[in-house]
């Protein structure tokens, strides 16, 4: 099967997902590099087939067009501005909503009828605007959401208690932003609730630190990338090996009309449907919060 991803964007983002997919063993057999700036990408290929000797799957590796959309399975937006100190995601949008105008009518002119993965901030949103100018059914347009939030969760937990993340379950939810939030009720590790572990206080400590990670990182080495590289290819390789896993991925909530993130489950046709969790009242108002920020936003768009 012929499993062919494209990546537009080869900023630090858009390279550090495909150097690890180049890394990781994954279903991805053709990756197609594109960008306004094509010297870049040359060099970006020519690097990354320069790794094929030692890497655990053959991917063809090559620069390319608008029109390598036309039979790609994945289509990965990792186009637009950083986020500079200070800077909020929010503050993004008028940027980047004038860069995906133009990517998204070329895409689609190619006759692409997979699955858009969105990786620009302000993540939400910009998935919004993709389904939007698409056209596309809403299961087959995903943002990254949460993925990266509550990968973040997990290896705080994780440090705090001297355990594997990986067997730290929790989510964060909402906006892939200033309002997201842990539903703290969902969150155990192994199969005993993380009030067993750590006090309220303590809690509420880590989900700052989630939330305002970015902004740290950012302040230290100018931008964050390799997380979100990761989180992309986990997301990928639920797509293309039609896995059924839950992520916290940014999905169409037809009821507000709007991107959200909350756990979905991921399959080859995109967004099989979503992992319903009981939320407390408290945990309710926030993702209404966190709804409303994002609707707020949206609502300024004028896509006609």
């Amino acid at each position: 099967m012929k499993n062919k991803v494209v990546l537009i964007g080869c900023g630090n983002v858009g390279m550090s997902y495909a150097y690890a997919l180049l890394n990781q063993k994954t279903a991805v057999n053709e990756l197609v590099l594109i960008d306004l700036n094509k010297e870049k990408v040359m060099g970006e290929v020519m690097d990354l087939n320069h790794c094929l000797a030692f890497a655990p799957s053959k991917i063809q590796i090559k620069a390319g067009s608008y029109q390598d959309c036309k039979d790609a399975d994945i289509v990965c937006l990792a186009a637009g501005a950083n986020q500079n100190p200070g800077e909020t995601r929010l503050d993004l949008i008028s940027k980047n909503t004038k860069v995906f105008y133009d990517i998204i009518h070329q895409v689609m002119e190619s006759g692409f009828q997979g699955i858009f993965l969105v990786a620009t901030n302000p993540l939400d949103i910009m998935t919004y605007i993709t389904y939007k100018l698409s056209g596309l059914p809403a299961h087959r347009v995903i943002g990254s959401g949460t993925t990266l939030d509550t990968a973040r969760l997990r290896y705080l937990i994780g440090e705090k208690l001297q355990i594997n993340p990986k067997n730290v379950h929790a989510y964060v939810m909402g906006e892939h932003g200033d309002s997201e939030f842990v539903p703290w009720s969902n969150a155990s590790v192994g199969l005993i609730n993380i009030n067993q572990f750590l006090q309220p206080e303590e809690l509420e400590t880590i989900a700052t630190e989630v939330r305002n990670a970015a902004y740290e990182i950012i302040k230290r080495k100018g931008a964050t990338y390799y997380g979100i590289g990761m989180c992309l290819v986990r997301i990928t390789n639920a797509i293309l090996g039609d896995e059924n896993t839950i992520l916290t991925v940014s999905t169409y909530d037809k009821n507000h009309d709007i991107y959200i993130s909350s756990p979905a489950i991921i399959n080859r046709k995109g967004i099989k449907g979503n992992a319903k969790l009981l939320l407390t009242p408290e945990e309710l108002e926030k993702f209404e919060h966190s709804m409303n920020t994002i609707k707020q936003e949206i609502e300024k768009i004028n896509l006609s």
